[in-house]
């Protein structure tokens, strides 16, 4: 074998291997966990209590700096003994925050775009909100209190059963909060990243060994050089 198809077969092998270790790593990205969860809302009307079951779904999608929630009821979960016209209805609800951090954002929705019959379940329409993490790890979302607004009375629906989570999210708050790493050497901050571009972040990392497996090798050929 020469040494010039040495060289090259050794140069192969070494950017392979890196390649398939940021393939790895690539792999490993954190996703977030969804699913429909039944709650149990029990309301108190200004004509006595009524409670209802309504599957809600949670999602998350990454927005600058942050997240937009989507808030989605599959059934209704009061009804009103009059009519609502048309803007008559305006909801609000409550997102409750658990895992790596802690309270409540608020999610609201625009008034009804049709009339509501009288004692018919009200449906509500998506409630959306803003959500900023301030801390960094795993956070869950959980469905909380529920607030119609309709023709100057207030409708309060609280959930009974203690629902699980309907969405998990894997976050980094700015500037690193809640986490604790150690600088590297030279005083060099250690990159942040969100869950959307955390693909990048590792794909920058695979290209780091890429060129790093590179280098040792042209280094390694150059010793190995005969002397002319």
């Amino acid at each position: 074998m020469s040494y010039r198809t040495y060289q090259k077969r050794t140069a192969a092998l070494a950017l392979g291997a890196a390649l398939a270790g940021g393939s790895a790593v690539l792999m490993a990205a954190p996703a977030a966990h969804a699913q429909v969860v039944d709650v149990d809302y029990q309301c108190k009307t200004p004509i006595g209590n009524k409670g209802a079951v309504s599957p809600i779904d949670i999602k998350g999608v990454k927005s600058g700096s942050g997240y937009k929630l989507t808030m989605s009821f599959q059934k209704g979960v009061s009804s009103s003994p009059v009519e609502l016209g048309k803007g008559a209805m305006k909801p609000s609800a409550v997102i409750k925050l658990g895992g790596a951090e802690s309270g409540s954002v608020t999610v609201s929705g625009p008034p009804n775009a049709k009339a509501i019959p009288a004692n018919t379940p009200i449906k509500i329409s998506d409630l959306t909100g803003t959500y900023t993490p301030k801390k960094s790890g795993k956070v869950t979302f959980t469905a909380g209190v529920l607030t119609i607004k309709a023709l100057g009375t207030t409708t309060t629906c609280t959930p009974a059963n203690n629902p699980k989570p309907s969405l998990t999210l894997d976050v980094t708050a700015a500037g690193g909060g809640g986490t604790s790493q150690s600088a590297p050497a030279g005083g060099e901050e250690l990159p942040q990243t969100g869950p959307e571009d955390s693909a990048v972040a590792l794909g920058t990392l695979g290209g780091t060994v890429l060129l790093a497996g590179a280098a040792g090798v042209l280094w390694l050929t150059r010793r190995h050089q005969p002397a002319r």
